[in-house]
C-alpha cells in the first residue's frame, strides 16, 4: 500500500502542475483548494498503516463508534493502535485518517492500542473530524468576505479580562474550589466534570461532556442545561492576565455576541480539548 501511495503522490503533483499551466488565470482560492487536497492526500499516505500487519488470530472486540450522531458497529483487534483504527474508520465514515480525532475518556493518541485505551466489548468510542468536502467548502470562502467579517473583531483592542462586563467577575478573584490550572499545557478532558468555574452572574458552573450522546451539560445551582454539541456555533477563549493558567471562555449559543454564554476560570490545559469536543471538527483556516 505504501508503494501505491508513492505512485499516487506524483499523479497529484502532476495534476496540480498541469492545472497551473492550463489555468493561469485561476483565482487564489482554486490554488488553496489544490493545496488542501494535496496536503490531505500526503498526510493520508504518511499514516497509511494497514490492520493486516497484525496476526490473523489477533484477539478482537466489538464496540460502537459514534460519528455525527450515527452509531457504527465495529470489530477490531484489541492490540491494534488508534492510528490503525483510524485507517479502518476512514472507509466507514468517509473521513481521512489524518482528520480524525478518536475520543475515549479524552483524546486517544495514535500510538496507543485499543487495549491500552480501555476499549472493551460494548464500549462507545466518539470520533470527531471533517470530511474532505467539509474542508474544501471552508477553504472556498471568499477572501473579501472573510476579511470583512474579521475587521470588527480586530478593532477590539482590550483583552476580555479588561472589558467591564468581564472585569467585575475577574476582580472577585479565583474561586476557592477552582481546579488547578496549568499554562502552556494541553491535556485531554478528564473522566470527571470540570468544576470550580463561574458564569457572568458569579454563580458556580460545572461542565460535563457527554460524548456518547454528543451533548454538553452546563450545570448551575439552579438547573442543568443539556446542549447538543452542534448547537454551539463557536468557542472563544482568552487567558486571564495575571492568571494565565486560567481562561475566560465564551460559548456561542445564538447568532449575536449577546448570545454567548461566558464561563470564567477555566483551566488552561483543557481549552483545546474542550474546543475539539464541542466543535466536532478541526479548525484549519
Amino acid at each position: 500500500n505504501m508503494a501505491d501511495s508513492e505512485t499516487n503522490e506524483p499523479e497529484v503533483q502532476s495534476c496540480h502542475s498541469n492545472e497551473k499551466e492550463t489555468e493561469k488565470s485561476a483565482c487564489a482560492g482554486d490554488h488553496a483548494l489544490d493545496k488542501v487536497v494535496k496536503d490531505t492526500l500526503q498526510a493520508g499516505c504518511l499514516q497509511n498503516i494497514e490492520s493486516d500487519t497484525l496476526p490473523d488470530d489477533a484477539e478482537t472486540t466489538e464496540f460502537k463508534v459514534i460519528f455525527n450522531k450515527k452509531k457504527h458497529d465495529v470489530q477490531f483487534p484489541l492490540d491494534g493502535s488508534i492510528g490503525m483504527l483510524k485507517q479502518h474508520l476512514q472507509k466507514v465514515i468517509d473521513v481521512p485518517a489524518s482528520m480524525q480525532k478518536v475520543m475515549v475518556k479524552g483524546l486517544a493518541k495514535d500510538d496507543k492500542t485499543l487495549r491500552e485505551c480501555g476499549i472493551t466489548a460494548g464500549s462507545k468510542v466518539m470520533v470527531i473530524g471533517s470530511t474532505l468536502n467539509d474542508v474544501l467548502s471552508v477553504s472556498a470562502v471568499d477572501p473579501q468576505t472573510s476579511s470583512a467579517e474579521e475587521a470588527p473583531s480586530s478593532e477590539k483592542k482590550d483583552p476580555l479580562c479588561k472589558q467591564k462586563i468581564h472585569a467585575k467577575i475577574i476582580d472577585k478573584g479565583l474561586p476557592e474550589d477552582a481546579m488547578p490550572g496549568i499554562k502552556n499545557c494541553k491535556d485531554s478532558l478528564p473522566m470527571f466534570p470540570l468544576s470550580g468555574m463561574v458564569n457572568k452572574h458569579g454563580g458556580k458552573v460545572r461542565l460535563t461532556f457527554k460524548l456518547e450522546s454528543d451533548q454538553l451539560w452546563i450545570g448551575t445551582k439552579e438547573r442543568t442545561e443539556k446542549l447538543p454539541m452542534n448547537s454551539i456555533k463557536s468557542v472563544t477563549s482568552e487567558p486571564i492576565e495575571g492568571h494565565e493558567e486560567y481562561h475566560i471562555m465564551g460559548l456561542q449559543l445564538g447568532p449575536t455576541e449577546a448570545s454567548r454564554y461566558w464561563i470564567y476560570w477555566v483551566p488552561a490545559q483543557y481549552i483545546d480539548s474542550i474546543k475539539d469536543a464541542i466543535l466536532g471538527k478541526w479548525q484549519y483556516f
